[in-house]
């Protein structure tokens, strides 16, 4: 249905897609993730060239949409798109902004585009609105007239650009209902959106797209369930991570801790959980202290909002010790720190050994 070959798309100097290859089948359901500001929107514009493309090739049923001689219009008219903000005709009725275009572009008659636009409105749950104003809808019913209006147009794609970033939270699911329908009819749908849960569950495939590039993909339980790559875990899991390099004895240890309850407070961390980190902190850089004539320390501490949990990670050389290891179980530090944390490992690997402690739950 959709075929992509090295896409790219520049913004000035600035590259917003990166070389994107990807083949889209016929009934395919792909939701598209990642953080903000990785070129998921450009993506999704450039399929029906609401951007035009640096470069690159777009295929829809084998139709190069960028050769010169191509049928635009025609293209975008299987191809729908719903946008984050409904772009409504505000001075247009719901039964008007649904049979306009059946009428001007389709060329159907009134009679048969106003039959149309009731029975989508039934299907969405608002032919009660048919008379309505758009200033007289909710966000979530604003949202689902698009979606009817999308559909008048008869398309064998659908492009939804982020549909429920508008609305609050009680309207969000009147939206996904619909799209799940949509999804169970054997339609074409490409769903650029922050709902995991429901990417997890409506699609057949997912793109985790990052810095322009579609950085991993798969099924949903790969990439929600195991994905392959750091990056891809890190957003799925929802990991934040505060970052510290130590590489002196004399060290500015107030500077660390203002930053570290900073990373804390702006993750409405508990007082009880940042007096523990500080401690377990304090304690480890103690004993590397008394026991090493010099420290090359990396701290990390990796907060994960889906697991609920915060680690504390130091790496070091290769070739180090354990010094938590040769201080020994009665040294007053380490019963601190195996007090206040879940678990405490030593691990080898990629030029580095890292301490990693997992912080007890409060």
């Amino acid at each position: 249905m959709i075929k992509v070959e090295h896409l790219k798309k520049k913004f000035g100097h600035v590259t917003v897609l990166d070389d994107i290859s990807v083949e889209i089948e016929k009934g395919e359901v792909v939701s598209v993730i990642g953080p903000s500001g990785t070129g998921k929107s450009t993506f999704l514009r450039c399929l029906n060239l609401l951007e035009q493309p640096t470069g690159g090739k777009i295929r829809i049923k084998g139709t190069d949409i960028l050769a010169k001689k191509t049928n635009v219009p025609e293209i975008r008219r299987k191809m729908g798109m719903v946008f984050q903000s409904f772009n409504l005709f505000n001075h247009l009725t719901v039964r008007e902004n649904l049979t306009i275009g059946q009428v001007k572009l389709l060329g159907k008659s009134v009679q048969k585009a106003g039959s149309r636009a009731e029975e989508l409105l039934r299907m969405v749950g608002l032919a009660e609105k048919i008379d309505s104003l758009p200033e007289e809808l909710s966000g979530g019913q604003k949202q689902r007239v698009a979606i009817a209006r999308c559909l008048s147009m008869d398309p064998e794609i659908i492009l939804f650009d982020e549909p429920t970033s508008a609305l609050d939270p009680t309207m969000v699911s009147e939206v996904l209902a619909v799209i799940r329908r949509l999804a169970r009819q054997g339609l074409t749908l490409i769903i650029v959106t922050h709902e995991m849960g429901f990417a997890k569950d409506v699609s057949t495939r997912v793109f985790y797209m990052d810095e322009g590039v579609i950085y991993e993909q798969g099924r949903p339980a790969l990439i929600f369930d195991d994905p392959e790559r750091e990056k891809t875990r890190n957003f799925i899991n929802r990991v934040r991570s505060f970052n510290y390099s130590i590489d002196s004895p004399d060290f500015d240890l107030y500077k660390m801790n203002a930053n570290i309850e900073l990373f804390c407070e702006k993750h409405a961390f508990t007082t009880k959980q940042i007096n523990e980190i500080l401690l377990i902190v304090e304690e480890v850089l103690i004993i590397y202290q008394d026991r090493s004539k010099t420290i090359n320390l990396d701290l990390r501490i990796v907060y994960s909002e889906k697991n609920d949990s915060i680690e504390i990670i130091f790496e070091s050389p290769k070739g180090s010790a354990n010094l938590l290891e040769t201080a020994g179980v009665d040294d007053i530090g380490v019963r601190i720190i195996e007090n206040k944390t879940e678990s405490v490992n030593f691990e080898h690997g990629h030029g580095k050994n890292r301490l990693r402690m997992l912080v007890k739950r409060s």
